[in-house]
Formats: C-alpha cells, sequence, structure tokens
C-alpha cells in the first residue's frame, strides 16, 4: 500500500507533477521527458504492478458503489490520450470503466451550457469514468480561437471549479492529467504518421494549423492548470515522451487516489454461516 504522501509503493514521485492550489504555472519550466532516473525496464515493472492492484482496487469500488472515480485527459495533438487510457484501463472490467470522449459540439450541445454535455457523463457510483478531452475545451480550443467573448470564457473558470465541487462532494474522486510534450516532439510524431501507411487514418491536416498557435494554446493551458487545480480536483502535468514512464506515472496517480479512498466490499445481508459451501446443492 501506499508508504507516503508522496510516493507509491512503486517508488515513483507522482506528487512531483501535482499543480498545487495557488500556483502559478509555466510549462516551459516543467519537463516533457522526465524518468526519474528509471529506465524502461524499471517503468514497465512499476506499470505492471500497479495495474494488478488498480485491477482489485476497481472490483472492490465497484461491489462497494458508494464513490466514484474520473480521470480526466487534457493534451496537446499527439501526446498519447488514446494509448494512455489504452494502457491504464488494460485490467478493467469494462462493465465498471466508462471512457467518453468529447469532440466538437453538436448544435444541440451548443442549445446548452458549456457543462451540460460534461455532466451528463460523470460516472455513476461504484464505475470509474475517463474523459478524453473534456469540459476544459471550452477554456482552450475556445479561448485560443475566440469562440466565446473574453468576459464568458473568465467566468467558465468558476464555473468549472463549482461543476468538480459538485462531484466531489456527491463521492467522485477526480484526478486531471495535462500529458506534457513540446512542439518539437509533436512534429517528430506527425512525421511518423506520415511515414506510416498504417497512421495516416491517425493523420489530421488540420492538426498543422493548430501547431501554428503553440504557444496560444501553452497560455490556455497555464491559465486554466493555474486557475483549476484544487485540493478536490487537482491537475497533474505528467511528462509524456517516454511513454513507459508516463503509464507508470499515470496508473500510479489512480493507485494513490484508490489507497487513500480505500473502497471496501460490503458486508453480505445474510449469514454465511447459514449456507455452508458443503450444504448447496
Amino acid at each position: 500500500m501506499i508508504q507516503s504522501d508522496d510516493m507509491n509503493d512503486s517508488g515513483i514521485d507522482c506528487e512531483k507533477y501535482r499543480v498545487r492550489p495557488g500556483d502559478r504555472v509555466s510549462l516551459a519550466d516543467r519537463s516533457t521527458d522526465d524518468t526519474q532516473g528509471l529506465d524502461r525496464k524499471a517503468a514497465r515493472a512499476i506499470y505492471k504492478r500497479n495495474l494488478k492492484q488498480l485491477d482489485e482496487f476497481q472490483e472492490r469500488l465497484y461491489a462497494e458503489s458508494k464513490r466514484s472515480l474520473l480521470l480526466v485527459l487534457q493534451a496537446m495533438d499527439t501526446a498519447g490520450k488514446d494509448s494512455t487510457i489504452r494502457k491504464v484501463t488494460a485490467n478493467f472490467n469494462p462493465q465498471g470503466c466508462l471512457v467518453t470522449s468529447f469532440k466538437k459540439p453538436t448544435p444541440r450541445e451548443l442549445d446548452h451550457d458549456f457543462l451540460w454535455r460534461v455532466h451528463a457523463h460523470a460516472p455513476q457510483r461504484g464505475h470509474i469514468g475517463i474523459f478524453n478531452r473534456s469540459h476544459y475545451e471550452d477554456v482552450l480550443v475556445v479561448r485560443v480561437h475566440g469562440l466565446a467573448s473574453p468576459k464568458a470564457i473568465e467566468r467558465r473558470y468558476d464555473r468549472i471549479n463549482e461543476f468538480e465541487r459538485l462531484l466531489a462532494d456527491a463521492g467522485t474522486r477526480i484526478i486531471k492529467v495535462m500529458l506534457h510534450i513540446s512542439s518539437k516532439y509533436q512534429l517528430g510524431r506527425l512525421r511518423k504518421r506520415l511515414e506510416n501507411p498504417e497512421k495516416h487514418w491517425k493523420f489530421n491536416p488540420a492538426d498543422l494549423e493548430e501547431r501554428k498557435c503553440w504557444d496560444d494554446y501553452m497560455a490556455a493551458y497555464e491559465i486554466a492548470l493555474t486557475r483549476c487545480s484544487t485540493d478536490y480536483a487537482p491537475w497533474y502535468v505528467v511528462p509524456a515522451e517516454k511513454r513507459w514512464f508516463r503509464d507508470a506515472v499515470v496508473t500510479g496517480l489512480l493507485l494513490n487516489a484508490f489507497n487513500e479512498m480505500d473502497p471496501r466490499f460490503p458486508p453480505p445481508d445474510f449469514d454465511p454461516a447459514d449456507y455452508p459451501p458443503e450444504s448447496l446443492k
């Protein structure tokens, strides 16, 4: 089990990447390729141990059915949101885990407040929810491209904090992860997609236009991370260029959360002594 507030039993200091409430975030000062001195073999071993424990915790969370856990993933294109989800959920029972990808809002969604479509996908009690992009798009891409007024965007940070407070008060543990990469790394990933015919489907020419806004996106992320990292819904800026290390960190964050939640199997509503196994026919 967890030995301290800063380190999981694998030895990775996951809390190193936390944005503390009140911190002013500078992404340029945060590493995109940190490994805490671990090599691939060591990190993979940690990841596999984490997966085994997460599997056990998911069963307990599902059986207890009183609380839920939400993992929010945000990142620039090519940072590995999809692969992170695949790695994190490798041992999960699909019945208790729901992944939601938030795309461009539909006309119906635009006819409601910006949180309407998100709230509908919050995980129910006993379940794990994962957001592939999220309500933060409404203070990221919307800010970068001027899709709402500055006044409206400014109000959204408080609305987001209130929304996450509501979820937390209802029993949802929230972990928010920005997968942190550099512009240079993104360029290399885009080139690899074009070099491999089997990856052409992942290449979107529009991503090249978004690259031109890199600095604007970094500024928008810094504001969101600074304004919306709270004790009840913390942000973590996880270095994502070494994917084997990223997997160990994200699973470690989930493991830390589950250890603190400590979900328990509910007691039976019958006396097991009345039903000795050998008596069953």
